[in-house]
Formats: C-alpha cells, sequence, structure tokens
C-alpha cells in the first residue's frame, strides 16, 4: 500500500532539488563534490557475507538507552528518537526548513485563513479518521490537552519553553483547533511541530497530570498514533510492533528493535561491515573508522547537515571558588583571567578549527567562526576569523600574562595560565582535546584534559556535579544546535535570566554564564518582529555579539552522521526533527515501488 507521505515524498522529490543541508560524504574516499543528496560512503567489496536476517525486523543502534517514551519528560535524544515512533505532532520540516502536514491536514497560511495576519493566532485543521493505537480518535481535545501537560508547572515539561507564547489553546470542533498568542508571533509554527510538538492523549493522561506525572505507565507503555506501537522493553532493547490503526495502512516492518548503550564503533562496526543491524544513530567516529567500515560495502554513512555546532566553552566564573550558599562558578566570582575578554580572544585565535575539521571530521564537519550558521539567512557574513597563534601571544603580553620563570607556561600575580578542558567521553572529542591542548601549550597555556562519562555530563540531575551546567572546569566542549528553522529559543540560552545557577537547580541552560543586556534587547525584539528581513537582520547582530564577545568558541558546522544498511530505503533525513520522524516508511531496498 503507497501511503500518503512516501507518495507526497515522491511527488516532491520529482518537482524539487534535493535539499542543499546534506552533503555528498563519498569526498572522504576521493569522489567528487555534491551538495544535492543524501551523503553516502561506499565501496562495492565486502569482507564477508552478512547473516541472515529476519526481513520482518528493523533493528536500530544508539549510544544512549531511552528512559521514558513521553517526549516531553525526555532526558536526551535518544528519548525524542524513540517516542517519534510512536507519537506525531500536528507538521514537521523539511530539510529546508518547510512545514509539512503530519496529524494536520494542511499547513496555516494567511491565504487560507489559517494564519492570521498579525500574528497572533494560527488556526490547524485536523486530518479526519486519525485513531490512537488503542482505537480511540484522536481529536483538537488532545491537542488542548497536550498544550495544559506542557505548560503546568508542576509537570516541568522539557519543551515548555515552545508553549511559552501561548496564551490559550482553544478546540473550535473535534477537528479545529486555535491556538491565541500573548503577543504577534513571528515563531508561530514552534508549538506542536517538530520532536518538540508530538501530541499525547488526553484519554490515557488526563487522570495523572501534575507532579504525578512521572510516574505514570503511559510513559513506558505509550499510546500514539504513529506507525508502530510499543510492545515492550526488556535487557535495553525496545521493541515496537506495527500499529494496525494507524491511518496509512501498516508500515512495512512487522518490529522495531530499538537496542541502547552501543557505543559509535560497534554500532557502525554492526551496520556498515557485519550487516546484522539496520541504522546507527550519529556515529562520532572519526574520519579513518568511518571510511574503513563504510568500505565492507554493507551499508552507507549518511550525514545531514543543520544547525549543530561543536564549541568551546569558557567558563568566565571561578569553578574553584564556592560562595557562601554553597555555589561553585558562580557569577559572584569571576575567573582569574577567562573573565577578561582579551584573554578569551586570545584563545580563539590559538585554535586551529581547520586541523581540528580536516584531520578530524573530514566532510562530515566544517570549520565555523559563527554560532548560528544555518538556515543560511540567520548566518553573519561580517563574522570573520584567522588562525593565529602569533596574534594570540600578542593579546596575551598585552593583557599582563607572561611566562616570568621561563617554565613555558605564562603567569601573572603568581597565578599560572592552567585550565581544566572537559568534555563527554568519546573518540572524536578526545581527539579534539589533544588538538586544542597542543594549540593551546604553544601560547603559553597549560591544558589538564578531562573525560567525563555522557549520562554524567549531560545529566539534570542537580546532584551530577560534572554536568554540563554546573561547569565545574575552566573550558568544555559538546555540540548544539536549534533544532527548529526559527532559532529563537536556541538563541534564546544566552540570555541574562537564563543562566544557570543554584537558585535554578542548574535547569537553565546558559552554562556560558552570559549576560549582555544589548544581547537580550536585540533578542526582545527579534520574538516580535513579523518581517522576516528585519528578523534575520537581529538575529545577525546577536550572532555578531556572541562572536565580539567569545562567548563561545564555535569549532566545526557538524553534520548528524547515522550508519544505514544497505537492505533499506524510503529513509529521508531532516535536521529538524528526529531520525525516526519517517519511520513509516523506511523499508526493503528490494521492495521498494
Amino acid at each position: 500500500m503507497i501511503r500518503s507521505l512516501l507518495a507526497y515524498r515522491q511527488l516532491r522529490t520529482s518537482l524539487l532539488r534535493l535539499p542543499r543541508s546534506v552533503f555528498l560524504l563519498g569526498l572522504l574516499l576521493g569522489l567528487p563534490a555534491c551538495t544535492a543528496g543524501p551523503a553516502l560512503i561506499q565501496e562495492a567489496s565486502r569482507e564477508a557475507p552478512a547473516a541472515a536476517r529476519n526481513e520482518a525486523v528493523l533493528k536500530l543502534l544508539y549510544s544512549r538507552t531511552p528512559t521514558t517514551l513521553n517526549p516531553h519528560l525526555a532526558n536526551g535524544f535518544q528519548d525524542f528518537e524513540a517516542a517519534r515512533i510512536v507519537y506525531e505532532p500536528l507538521a514537521t520540516y523539511e530539510p529546508d526548513g518547510q512545514l509539512i502536514p503530519v496529524l494536520a491536514a494542511a499547513i496555516p497560511t494567511v491565504e487560507n485563513g489559517g494564519l492570521a495576519a498579525d500574528g497572533r493566532s494560527v488556526t490547524w485543521k485536523l486530518k479526519p479518521d486519525v485513531r490512537w493505537s488503542d482505537s480511540q480518535p484522536f481529536t483538537a481535545e488532545d491537542v488542548v490537552f497536550t498544550y495544559e501537560f506542557v505548560s503546568d508547572p508542576e509537570v516541568a515539561a522539557v519543551t515548555d519553553k515552545y508553549y511559552e507564547a501561548i496564551e490559550k489553546v482553544e478546540a473550535i470542533d473535534p477537528l479545529t483547533v486555535k491556538i491565541t498568542f500573548k503577543q504577534p508571533n513571528p515563531s508561530w509554527e514552534l508549538p506542536f511541530t517538530g520532536q518538540n510538538g508530538m501530541v499525547i492523549p488526553k484519554h490515557v493522561f488526563a487522570d495523572v497530570q501534575g507532579v504525578n506525572v512521572r510516574r505514570a505507565p503511559a510513559n513506558l507503555q505509550p499510546v500514539g498514533t504513529g506507525p508502530y506501537r510499543f510492545i515492550t522493553v526488556s535487557d535495553g532493547q525496545w521493541t515496537f510492533a506495527a500499529n494496525e490503526q494507524y491511518r496509512d495502512g501498516l508500515p512495512f516492518f512487522s518490529l522495531v528493535e530499538l537496542e541502547g548503550k552501543v557505543t559509535p564503533y560497534v554500532a557502525a562496526r554492526r551496520v556498515l561491515r557485519d550487516g546484522d543491524a539496520d541504522f546507527a544513530h550519529n556515529l562520532q567516529l572519526d574520519v579513518d573508522d568511518r571510511v574503513a567500515l563504510a568500505s565492507a560495502g554493507e551499508g552507507k554513512v549518511v550525514a545531514t547537515f543543520g544547525s549543530y555546532v561543536e564549541r568551546i566553552m569558557l567558563n568566565p566564573t571561578d569553578p574553584d571558588q564556592v560562595t557562601k550558599e554553597g555555589e561553585r562558578s558562580s557569577v559572584k566570582n569571576p575567573h582569574p583571567f577567562l573573565n577578561d575578554r582579551q584573554v578569551r580572544k586570545a584563545i580563539d585565535q590559538a585554535i586551529d578549527r581547520d586541523a581540528i575539521a580536516n584531520q578530524i571530521y573530514g566532510n562530515a564537519g566544517q570549520p565555523v567562526r559563527q554560532l548560528l550558521t544555518y538556515p543560511q539567512q540567520y548566518a553573519n557574513p561580517q563574522i570573520s576569523h584567522r588562525y593565529d597563534p602569533a596574534g594570540a601571544k600578542a593579546l596575551l603580553d598585552k593583557a599582563g600574562w607572561k611566562d616570568s620563570n621561563g617554565n613555558g607556561i605564562r603567569d601573572k600575580d603568581g597565578r599560572e595560565m592552567r585550565v581544566i578542558f572537559q568534555t563527554p567521553i568519546n573518540p572524536v572529542r578526545q581527539e579534539t582535546q589533544s588538538l586544542v591542548q597542543e594549540n593551546l601549550r604553544a601560547v603559553g597555556i597549560e591544558v589538564e584534559i578531562r573525560q567525563v562519562a555522557v549520562d554524567d555530563f549531560f545529566s539534570a540531575d542537580p546532584a551530577q556535579t560534572r554536568s554540563i551546567n554546573h561547569f565545574y572546569a575552566d573550558m568544555q566542549e559538546y555540540n548544539a544546535g536549534s533544532d527548529t528553522p526559527d532559532p529563537a529559543i536556541y538563541m534564546s540560552w544566552w540570555l541574562c535570566d537564563e543562566i544557570a545557577s543554584l537558585e535554578n537547580k542548574w535547569q537553565k541552560p546558559n552554562n556560558a554564564r552570559y549576560c549582555n543586556p544589548e544581547y537580550d534587547k536585540l533578542w526582545t525584539q527579534a520574538s516580535k518582529e513579523l518581517d522576516p528581513q528585519k528578523r534575520a537582520q537581529l538575529f545577525q547582530q546577536m550572532n555578531a555579539i556572541l562572536a565580539e564577545d567569545v562567548a563561545v568558541i564555535p569549532i566545526v558546522w557538524r553534520a548528524v552522521t547515522n550508519g544505514v544498511s544497505d537492505r533499506i530505503t524510503g529513509i529521508d533525513p531532516t535536521p529538524w526533527d528526529a531520525s525516526t520522524w519517517d519511520i513509516g516508511t523506511w523499508k526493503l531496498a528490494e521492495s521498494a515501488d
């Protein structure tokens, strides 16, 4: 049976060029460049024939194990990826940022009457005859309930920021939802779209609201509208079956098995060389390992470029000083030298981004000098940078940091320039740490490398002091970016009132402890500006302020690189949703229409 989403995709592909946000990784093997399609690494040879596989089972591999299947309570990417197999939003985004309907019948516009010209409201028409996997009808009341669920402060939903602009959500009739905003809202499309917009069933969650919701059985036994329904979890493996209630008919695979805690190299090997799995998420491997494994001939590496930027953060607060309240890395205690913008600029100039991108990432990453790189209208063409160790040394000299005792480490007033540089454990990041350590040592800064377990680094637990938001180090590196084409939420991370601290239990996203009133003013303007061009200019100005203040050191514009078995087709990655967003159209290659 041909599903409507597949039919839409085939029509779109016949009319449009393939998205520019996906690049051909064949360059890694010396093939010609291409910027118009899914990125592949493959050769004809094989080390050994693949083991016999059950063709009805789709096997997915992830580095982390899901902790919940409720996307609004997610603890990381793995929860969104798993939840998206079951749940759906009203709409999602193509790689170029265009909205396409999922549970909605059409995308609202001013022309069709769905979008108010003043930006104060949007009305969504829903598809008829959609049912939850327990056969109950999906209606506008479910959308209203999802808003009430997310906006309940006792729930503490991780997606609440995407709904903060809303004044009210109303069910006009069973298939019509009207969203009214508190003010004219250029980001009207953020609620209920993409991976942050998944709709949950009112009849399942209505009795377990507030603080009790985290104990709800439905968090681990979801009822959704998607192509698959949840069956069971055992020994780190989550199993889903084809959803008989799915509006477009049964998906190709009878079962989906999602396995967590598989290291990137092992996941890549299983998909690309051994052929005993179909999909490996986010293969953070260096270029040599990717090429070697892909050449086995069982699969390919698909790279999708969105807005993700690997960055180095410099802590402007002192991680060794403690306030009377017991807070480390507090804005009350400035860092002895990283609080100096001149020193931050020196470190920025001392880091060889080209070497990091070329030697470690290959064509899965490009050197970058600004935080907001994509969509392209928000990137600032005036931001420039050059690798300049001599210039870095001159800046440090000017700031008064010199090697007074000849030991190769700069010092001032009895304090040496020694820093602790932490990253989550990952082979790519450890290689990056080593290169940065060499770069900074060359200008007189000694770097101690610290490696943190991934689950600890990205933990939201206030008691986990090695987390990204506690930032008990001088430098740290990680990857982040906007998960929607609209960058408003992403750029709000740098606002003064978003600083992570003891007071908010380190739950706010501004781990840079950055505060600039001029930046806040521009962001506030952008949150109200309805003219797309003027709004883009405001984000470009914000981008420039972050670069000038060296609030962050962007190093690599990074692709999400997934391993995909050659036996699978129908995958159409987008940087604006989970990798599993279109899992209902995945099928065996030989069975393709």
